[in-house]
C-alpha cells in the first residue's frame, strides 16, 4: 500500500476516534439541555462543557468552580465552591486506547507503520488541540497543554502497542526485525521478552475478568442498596437515566477499584478511609448510587481473595510454559526464571498506571483522597503474580507430561503434511 494512503487513512482513523468520544459525550448532554431548559436554553455553554468533559474522560484532571448562584440555590458552603476532579470515567479512554491498537496494527499490516502511527499521532493531536483551545467552561477547567498533551498522549501510546506487536510477530523489514534478530541470538535466553510480555497480558486479561466476576457479584448481593440510593436521590426517569449512563461511564474506573480490592491492598473513598480484605473503614460516604456496592464488613478471612492474582499468574505461566516446551526453547531454569520476573514487573506497572489513573480526587473535603494506592497495590500484584507464574514455571516438569506434549507436536506435524505418504 503507497504511504500516502497509509497517511490519509491513519489520519481518517484518528479523526473518528475523537469524534466518537466527542459524540458520545454531547449526545446525552443535548438530549439533558433539551429536557431540562428547552429549546431556549443557552446552546453557546453545550459545547465547552462537552469538549472539557472529553478531555476528562480522557484523563485531564478537572479544577472545578462553582458560581455563586449555584452555592446559594443548592445550600452549598462556600468552602466546597473549588475542588479538584481528577479521577476520570475511564470508558471512552478505553476506547480510545482500543480504536488506536487497531489502527496501529493496520499501518503495520499496510507495511508502513512508523508513517501511519505518526500520522495518526498528529492528526488526533491536532483535533485534541482544536477542542482544547475551543472549549472553555467557567465551571470546568483544565490547563491549556493538559487538554491537548493527555488526550493525544492515549492515542499515541495505543497506536504503538498496536503497530510494534504485529510487526514483532509478522516482521516490518525494519526496525523491529533488526531488534527481532538481535534478540534472538540469546540463544536459550531469546524467548524471554516476548513470553514475559504475552504472560503479562494473560495476567491483565485474567486480572480485569476476575474484577468483573467481583463487581458482578456485588451487584447481585448489594443491588437493594443501589436501588435504594436511587430512590433517595429522588431524581425523575431522565436523571436516573443520566446517572446509569454515569455509571457506566465509570466502570472500568471502579473495575480497577475491584481489582485493587482482590490484591488485598484495598482504595480509599475519603481521606483517612480503606476498604480492603483486611477491614472496611468509611466515614459518610456520598448518595452515590453505585457505592451502595461497598461491603459494610470485611474480615481477616477474606484475605483469601489473594489467591485470586497468584492463580492468574499460575495460568499465565501455564501459558508459557505450553509454549517453551511446544517450541523447545527456554529449557533452563535461569530464562525461566527471568521470564517469571518479567511477567510480574510487567503485571506491576500495568496496574500501576491504571491505579494512577483510577485515583485522585472525587470532590471538595475529605473526598480529595479516593481510589487505590499506587504502590501498595502495584506491590501486591508484583509478588502474588511472581509466585503463581514461579511455580508453573520452575516445577520440574513429570516424564509423562513431557511425553503428551511430543505427541501432541507429532499429531499437529502430521495434520500439516499436504502430500499423501505412500
Amino acid at each position: 500500500m503507497q504511504r500516502v494512503i497509509v497517511v490519509l487513512l491513519a489520519a481518517l482513523d484518528a479523526a473518528i476516534a475523537a469524534v466518537v468520544g466527542i459524540v458520545v459525550v454531547l449526545a446525552p448532554l443535548t438530549l439533558l439541555w433539551v429536557l431540562a431548559f428547552g429549546l431556549s436554553a443557552d446552546w453557546g455553554a453545550l459545547w465547552p462543557v462537552s469538549g472539557t468533559l472529553w478531555q476528562f474522560a480522557h484523563g485531564a484532571p478537572l479544577d472545578v468552580v462553582l458560581p455563586d448562584e449555584l452555592l446559594s440555590t443548592l445550600a452549598i458552603s462556600k468552602d466546597a465552591a473549588h475542588f479538584a476532579l481528577s479521577v476520570p470515567p475511564l470508558a471512552i479512554m478505553v476506547f480510545t486506547l482500543l480504536f488506536a491498537v487497531r489502527s496501529g496494527r493496520r499501518t503495520a499490516v499496510a507495511g508502513a507503520w512508523p508513517t501511519g502511527v505518526a500520522s495518526g499521532a498528529i492528526a488526533f493531536a491536532a483535533i485534541s488541540a482544536l477542542i482544547g483551545l475551543t472549549a472553555h467552561s467557567a465551571v470546568l477547567r483544565v490547563e491549556q497543554w493538559v487538554a491537548i498533551v493527555v488526550p493525544a498522549s492515549v492515542y499515541l501510546v495505543g497506536l504503538l502497542l498496536g503497530a510494534v506487536k504485529h510487526a514483532w510477530s509478522e516482521g516490518d523489514d525494519g526496525i523491529i526485525d533488526r531488534i527481532h534478530d538481535l534478540v534472538d541470538g540469546w540463544g536459550d535466553w531469546a524467548p524471554v521478552p516476548a513470553e514475559a510480555m504475552r504472560g503479562a497480558a494473560a495476567v491483565v486479561m485474567a486480572l480485569t475478568g476476575a474484577a468483573a466476576i467481583g463487581f458482578a457479584a456485588m451487584t447481585v448481593l448489594r443491588g437493594g442498596q443501589v436501588i435504594a440510593l436511587f430512590e433517595a436521590a429522588h431524581v425523575d426517569i431522565l436523571g436516573a437515566t443520566m446517572l446509569t449512563m454515569a455509571h457506566l461511564a465509570y466502570l472500568p474506573t471502579l473495575l480497577v477499584w475491584s481489582a485493587s480490592w482482590i490484591s488485598g491492598s484495598g482504595f480509599a473513598l475519603g481521606a483517612g478511609t480503606s476498604v480492603s480484605p483486611v477491614g472496611t473503614e468509611l466515614g459518610v460516604v456520598p448518595g452515590i448510587p453505585v457505592l451502595g456496592l461497598l461491603p459494610e464488613h470485611s474480615s481477616m478471612w477474606m484475605l483469601v481473595i489473594v489467591l485470586v492474582p497468584i492463580a492468574c499468574g499460575a495460568f499465565a505461566g501455564w501459558i508459557v510454559r505450553s509454549r517453551l516446551v511446544w517450541e523447545g526453547t527456554g529449557a533452563g531454569y535461569g530464562p525461566r526464571a527471568a521470564i517469571a520476573a518479567g511477567i510480574a514487573v510487567i503485571s506491576a506497572g500495568v496496574v500501576a498506571i491504571a491505579a494512577v489513573l483510577a485515583s485522585g480526587s472525587l470532590g471538595p473535603g475529605r473526598l480529595a483522597e479516593a481510589g487505590p494506592s499506587v504502590g501498595p497495590f502495584a506491590l501486591a500484584i508484583g509478588i502474588e503474580v511472581l509466585i503463581g507464574c514461579g511455580i508453573l514455571l520452575l516445577t520440574p516438569r513429570h516424564h509423562d507430561e513431557l511425553a503428551e506434549e511430543r505427541t501432541d507436536r507429532w499429531r499437529a506435524e502430521m495434520d500439516q503434511l499436504t502430500t499423501p505418504v505412500d
